[in-house]
């Protein structure tokens, strides 16, 4: 049986890097900073990915793909972005290799396969689809251009962790292009309500939607929205962003149509985008000392039957309940697993369940096949009850939204009991330090401030909430005046 977990109030750290091992998610892989996602990890992410897709085309949206590699001299061509993701570029200068001349067992770069232009292993992809979206658009009757990319990226990250920040991570970035400014704004925003309404609706984390500071906006925006998370440890996680690009890039690479009126007009632009790092935000959201906790709508497995059983005998009889079970709850779209291995006894089964988070566990045994009923056990409340055979599917079909419910209600209060409003910074670092959470907080608009409180608590301001209190009060640290509470936390 896989180890008991370092409990989360002693190492939180600790808990999450063993949790994501133990559950098979993910491992460290040989190239630093890099993972490999493993099935029960990867269904789990095709499971958002399919949900995201359908909301994306559902939105007029298309898939395309663009290279990994962009060429140098198109990364700087929109300066901020360039700048903006400049250290933590992987840059390809050459295209080959050839056997040591004083070690034939090794290999070495050969120097006279230096490229004639340094590629860029794409951090994100702005710079290349822009440039090939100059080829694309001529008119008014060529816009929008509405394309998202599933994708992995490369950021070379210093300080790593398995699905949080990674140094190669998948995501989607979708990439569109419009004739106004007005157009742009309404899919900016668009992108960033469907984020938090999957985020809400299938991952069960309640999220604060807002807009970054000038100094937190993506590199090359114009505006940067977002959704704000908080993870049990009182941290907050950046669970996805949507950018307003103004006509930025359409300048940098030339993007020019011709509009009804026969002028000539540079296009407005926005780019969105989430990761695999809401896979983290999923384990932190909802998952406990026992291990991953699971909602409904994004378990691979949302039922396990376990058979108890002695001799071949008594598992024949356990297996034609099972067996129908399954078939029952498979055809009113609940995906079900019978586990009839031999190799493992129902107590290892149990806390593997257990640790990989599956919503709901039937057990069956002689005694249950005598009187007709299961043992059913929740994996969000630990709760074990016995139902009758007749009306189990039922029952497993309201508790997929039960559930569900629960965890988003579980998060919500959570994440509602740690926004602490303050009036002074004494206020501010208490709660730092004792609660943690999100602080609501006035300040004075100023960058200097904001980098001030980051350099004194580490906590930067995670979003300006669109439905903030717009009430005046005074900064937090200078006493200057403000019109609106912004919300700060230590984040990941």
């Amino acid at each position: 049986m896989s180890k008991k977990l370092t409990p989360r109030e002693k190492d939180y750290s600790k808990w999450y890097n063993e949790l994501v091992i133990e559950a098979n998610l993910a491992e460290n892989s040989a190239v630093r900073g890099c993972m490999v996602i493993k099935p029960y990890g990867y269904s789990i992410w095709e499971k958002m990915q399919a949900e995201l897709d359908s909301k994306f085309k559902e939105t007029g949206h298309e898939n395309a793909y663009f290279p990994l590699f962009v060429p140098k001299s198109l990364f700087e061509a929109e300066e901020k972005n360039a700048e903006g993701f400049a250290k933590e570029c992987a840059v390809v200068t050459h295209y080959r290799l050839k056997t040591d001349p004083e070690d034939a067992s090794k290999l070495i770069v050969d120097p006279d396969a230096k490229l004639e232009e340094e590629l860029v292993v794409r951090p994100t992809s702005e710079a290349i689809i822009w440039n090939t979206y100059k080829g694309w658009i001529q008119s008014y009757r060529d816009l929008p251009i509405l394309i998202n990319q599933w994708a992995n990226v490369v950021r070379w990250e210093m300080r790593t962790r398995l699905f949080l920040r990674t140094a190669e991570f998948l995501w989607q970035e979708g990439h569109t292009a419009h004739a106004t400014k007005e157009e742009a704004l309404a899919e900016t925003e668009q992108m960033n309500n469907i984020y938090a309404e999957f985020a809400e609706n299938f991952m069960a984390i309640p999220v604060i939607k807002g807009r970054k500071t000038d100094s937190e906006r993506f590199a090359g925006a114009e505006e940067t929205y977002c959704i704000e998370a908080l993870m049990q440890d009182g941290k907050a996680l950046q669970a996805g962003t949507s950018h307003f690009l103004g006509q930025n890039f359409a300048k940098a690479f030339d993007v020019k149509f011709a509009s009804k009126e026969g002028d000539l007009k540079h296009v407005w632009a926005t780019s969105w985008g989430v990761s695999t790092r809401l896979m983290g935000a999923l384990i932190m959201t909802h998952s406990d000392d026992k291990g991953l906790v699971l909602p409904p709508k994004l378990a691979p497995v949302q039922v396990v039957i376990v058979p108890i059983y002695k001799g071949e005998e008594q598992l024949n009889q356990i297996s034609e309940v099972a067996n129908q079970l399954v078939k029952d709850l498979r055809a009113v779209g609940v995906s079900v697993k019978f586990d009839n291995r031999d190799t493992h006894k129902p107590g290892w089964k149990f806390a593997q369940y257990e640790l990989q988070g599956v919503p709901v566990r039937l057990a069956i045994g002689p005694k249950d096949l005598e009187k007709g009923t299961v043992e059913l056990a929740r994996r969000d409340t630990l709760t074990k009850e016995f139902v009758e055979r007749d009306s189990v599917v039922e029952k497993i079909q309201d508790l997929m939204v039960e559930i569900q419910d629960h965890l988003f209600g579980k998060a919500k209060a959570y994440r509602d009991n740690h926004i602490t409003e303050v009036e002074t910074f004494d206020e501010f670092k208490e709660v730092l330090k004792v609660k943690g959470g999100f602080i609501s907080a006035h300040w004075d608009g100023t960058p200097e401030t904001e980098n001030k409180i980051k350099e004194l608590t580490k906590a930067t301001i995670r979003c300006i909430p669109f439905e903030g209190k717009k009430e005046e009060g005074k900064c937090v640290l200078t006493g200057e005046k403000s019109s609106q509470r912004v919300l700060f936390a230590k984040a990941y």
